[in-house]
């Protein structure tokens, strides 16, 4: 009968543990001693070897012939451990015997001597799992056992354990497996099994078992249905054809193309792909990015392990770090907004159009990444148009005209650096047009959707909060009173619809807004700022 790999390569001495040296030597030299502990306690993630220490350290202590503090494999005792006919070592699974009733049966048992070797062990796997009356039980027994009795618990979640049961235990912290290690041992019991496995499919499998040996072997036995394995196998095995998919939507925000954003979303939706899972997995890519630019000597060890160090490189060589920081918060808030938002498609769509748009948003952090890359373009000599978009975290707070020339008289430096701007010609423009009577408010709105941040566009829909008239060249906006308002008396909102109604009409319009009563009528605002007609070079 076919059996599991990680079970079939499961190790039978400290010495064929990998990665776990500090540990194994420590377990070795006691056994060899015969200075043992009556009670362990082996902490750490899945998949480092926690339990098969536990096994081997069974029948360390029991073996008849122990070879330098490790067990035999050969007499009656390591055998009979092994295929568990031994009745004095036992095998809890404290997830599924967690009641008191479960430690008091144990106690009642454990105080017999052993029948057939020299100790009665107890492993007590996820021991975190026992409820409190059963750690109560067993507190007493573990603080003074018989002679003959030997506890072994693990556990991958410390802080669930009482501190009365850790000061009794010795402890061994088992680490992630390094992914070098991972890969070269997959390759071994790749030719052992006669597996046609690549380096780069051992890698990618090592990088995606997480510093797990169990999940990794598991990773290579599913893959192994393939005459070859490469990393196109692996890829093919494990469903990550998906990630390329999100590599490539990325492509598309760097680009700013959000029309191919949309449909490749589009696409994946019809698919079958959820939204939520969707934004997740641009998380995962977003924050690899981060890891990979931030720490770019050590950082490939700390990825997930979904995508290439080539691809991670050639995506961080091309954002700054506020950048990255800014996109990750924008996909996070739409997650957030998603456990309550009635269509999670459109709130995904509506976050691929704000990461297309590196200009629509007015968080902090949006402003960060567009100054980052202001000045990574006049470091490497890019012309940087002047402009009012420029400053819009100032501007946009200044109340009169003279404080908002105020804000442009900034003190030169004694060396100044040179700074590109153009200086204002006199307007030659045309008197504004009417605008285009066939030109409607649905029109307008659903061209400067992809444009406005997510907060705004998910409630310009809505006539109770926002209603337009298009009178001649002037966009009348009525706005719901309060936070709502405010959000859109805004400087580069307002100019956003500006632009969209221009762009429509074929002429300049401005845009102006006042303040929509709760009975729906509007009133005039006289403190409200006056917003000069948008006009585009």
């Amino acid at each position: 009968m076919y059996q599991a790999l990680y079970r079939k390569w499961r190790p039978q001495t400290f010495d064929e543990v990998i990665g776990q040296k500090h540990i194994t030597d420590t377990l070795k030299n006691q056994v060899r001693t015969g200075r043992l502990s009556h009670a362990y306690i082996f902490i750490g993630t899945r998949g480092t070897g926690k339990t098969t220490c536990a096994r081997i350290l069974a029948k360390a202590v029991n073996c008849e012939h122990p070879v330098d503090g490790n067990p035999c494999g050969k007499c009656p005792a390591c055998l009979g451990i092994a295929d568990g006919s031994v009745m004095d070592v036992v095998e809890m699974d404290a997830a599924s015997n967690n009641k008191v009733d479960n430690v008091r049966a144990l106690r009642e048992e454990a105080v017999f001597s052993p029948a057939s070797v020299k100790k009665r062990v107890y492993i007590i796997d996820e021991v975190h799992m026992l409820t409190t009356s059963a750690f109560n039980a067993l507190l007493k027994i573990l603080e003074e056992p018989p002679e003959h009795l030997l506890f072994i618990l693990a556990t991958t979640e410390l802080q669930k354990v009482p501190a009365t049961i850790l000061s009794r235990c010795q402890r061994h912290s088992f680490h992630r497996l390094e992914t070098a290690d991972i890969a070269e041992y997959l390759e071994y019991v790749a030719e052992k099994e006669r597996f046609d496995l690549t380096h780069d499919a051992a890698d990618l499998i090592a990088r995606l078992a997480e510093g797990g040996l169990r999940d990794a072997l598991s990773l290579l036995d599913q893959c192994s249905a393939a005459e070859h394995i490469d990393v196109e196998s692996v890829y093919n095995s494990m469903g990550l054809a998906g990630n390329r998919q999100i590599a490539a939507m990325l492509e598309n925000i760097l680009a700013h193309d959000t029309a191919s954003a949309i449909t490749g979303f589009s696409k994946m939706w019809m698919d079958g792909k959820d939204p939520g899972t969707f934004l997740r997995e641009l998380s995962t890519l977003l924050r690899d990015i981060m890891i990979v630019s931030v720490a770019p000597k050590s950082g490939g060890s700390l990825t997930a392990g979904g995508y290439d160090r080539q691809l991670l490189n050639s995506f961080s060589s091309r954002l700054t770090t506020e950048e990255i920081i800014s996109a990750m918060e924008t996909v996070q808030r739409a997650l957030s907004s998603m456990r309550d938002a009635g269509n999670p498609r459109t709130v995904a769509e509506l976050c691929l159009v704000s990461l297309c748009d590196n200009t629509s948003g007015d968080s902090i952090a949006s402003l960060k990444a567009r100054i980052s890359r202001l000045e990574e373009d006049v470091a490497r000599g890019v012309p940087v148009q002047g402009g009012m978009e420029n400053y819009p975290l100032r501007y946009d707070r200044c109340d009169t005209e003279e404080e908002r020339f105020d804000v442009f008289e900034e003190e030169e430096p004694e060396d100044p650096a040179p700074v590109f701007r153009e200086e204002p010609e006199p307007s030659t423009d045309p008197e504004p047009l009417p605008a285009a009577p066939d030109v409607s408010w649905e029109q307008i709105r659903s061209k400067v959707l992809p444009s406005l941040p997510i907060g705004i566009g998910m409630n310009i829909s809505d006539p109770s909060k926002l209603t337009a008239e298009l009178c001649g060249n002037e966009l009348k906006l009525k706005a719901q009173s309060g936070f709502f308002f405010n959000q859109l008396n805004r400087q580069e909102i307002l100019g956003k619809f500006a632009s969209a109604a221009s762009e429509l009409c074929g002429a300049s319009v401005r845009a102006t807004i006042t303040e929509m009563n709760d009975n729906g009528s509007s009133r005039d605002v006289n403190e409200l700022k006056a917003y000069p007609e948008v006009k585009f070079i």
